[in-house]
């Protein structure tokens, strides 16, 4: 949808009026605009352009109140053309860098949400790539006992899964160790999916005396694909302190049960994972109707150059997107750094 063109001084009375809601949470009146937009306009002249923008739907004037709050769209024309965003500091981005450890990649996805949380003091989520698409990084066989082996996946993505096999037979530990060597040699790279296909068509033939091994990995990995939880969430609670949302439990109700269903999110979230950079959705736009009133930030992050997943943020649409984008941004690179390495 294009949007309508304001001149200079509607953008300046526009900008300083939501950067004033977004710091006070209080409509804001023609007074304090005419005051604070370093403009030399009277209060008459700044309600002539507020009643201009509230008939473009910019702003709205609360029943209560002579002032105005933006609407989402206000917001929106605000964050496309109004937004000045600020790189972190290098100092704080070496500080993120050292919660997100690349050998830890089970555990990436859950510090990377809290972290958002933390940082944002709204909700952070993380949406891990379905498991049928992660692809397999290391396969690896340890020896428990003699007839009791411990099977190892690691996918590029940072999950690992562990299945006990009992055999047949007894394998030594080099067996197992040239058994892991063999299947990391063929299938590192490739989906799950498309790993139980070639192990299935393969069996015969490859080395038979690892042919129960194989089998066992064709298993573990279906297994693996199927469960999991699609995204981890942090920091709900955080919502209950949002002024926008605390004083209207039906609302904090409804994000709730969102969460509990998850459905709606992992596919809003879904989305950006089919275009690169930051993506906002205020209010409808993201078609999930109990995000009404709320602002979701979210970024695609990589592994080996693939887009595989999504972190983001849930908020109200009252927030500083000028400091909650850059978090969300530089989150997602360097989830996409410490993955696309953490088996290096």
């Amino acid at each position: 949808m294009t949007q309508p063109t304001l001149d200079t001084r509607s953008q300046i009375l526009l900008k300083t009026l939501i950067e004033r809601y977004i710091d006070e949470g209080q409509p804001v009146g023609s007074r304090t605009l005419s005051k604070h937009s370093g403009l030399e306009l009277s209060p008459a002249t700044v309600r002539n352009v507020m009643s201009e923008l509230e008939e473009m739907g910019f702003i709205t004037s609360p029943h209560t109140s002579a002032g105005r709050m933006p609407t989402a769209l206000g917001y929106r024309f605000f964050v496309d053309s109004l937004l000045t965003v600020q790189p972190l500091d290098p100092s704080r981005v070496r500080q993120l860098r050292g919660q997100l450890l690349p050998d830890q990649p089970q555990r990436l996805a859950s510090s990377a949400s809290h972290l958002l949380s933390d940082l944002t003091q709204f909700a952070g989520i993380v949406v891990s790539p379905h498991r049928e698409s992660a692809r397999v990084r290391q396969i690896e066989f340890v020896r428990l006992s003699d007839t009791r082996v411990l099977l190892i996946i690691v996918t590029t993505a940072g999950d690992v899964q562990n299945r006990i096999l009992h055999t047949r037979r007894a394998y030594s530990a080099s067996e197992l160790t040239e058994a892991g060597i063999t299947l990391t040699a063929h299938y590192a790279g490739q989906a799950l999916d498309e790993m139980r296909k070639r192990l299935q068509d393969e069996l015969h033939q490859l080395r038979s005396n690892i042919t129960e091994l194989m089998n066992a990995t064709v298993e573990a990995s279906t297994e693996f694909a199927s469960s999991g939880d699609p995204y981890v969430l942090s920091g709900e609670s955080n919502l209950l302190e949002v002024e926008d949302f605390s004083s209207n439990m039906s609302r904090i109700r409804e994000l709730f049960r969102l969460f509990e269903r998850k459905t709606g999110l992992v596919q809003l979230l879904d989305l950006s994972n089919r275009a690169e950079g930051v993506q906002i959705f205020i209010g409808n736009e993201s078609g999930v109707a109990e995000l009404d009133g709320c602002s979701v930030i979210t970024a695609g992050y990589e592994v080996d150059g693939k887009l595989v997943g999504s972190v983001g943020v849930i908020g109200p649409t009252r927030m500083a997107y000028d400091r909650v984008i850059p978090i969300v941004d530089i989150t997602a690179r360097l989830l996409s750094s410490a993955l696309s390495h953490g088996g290096d």
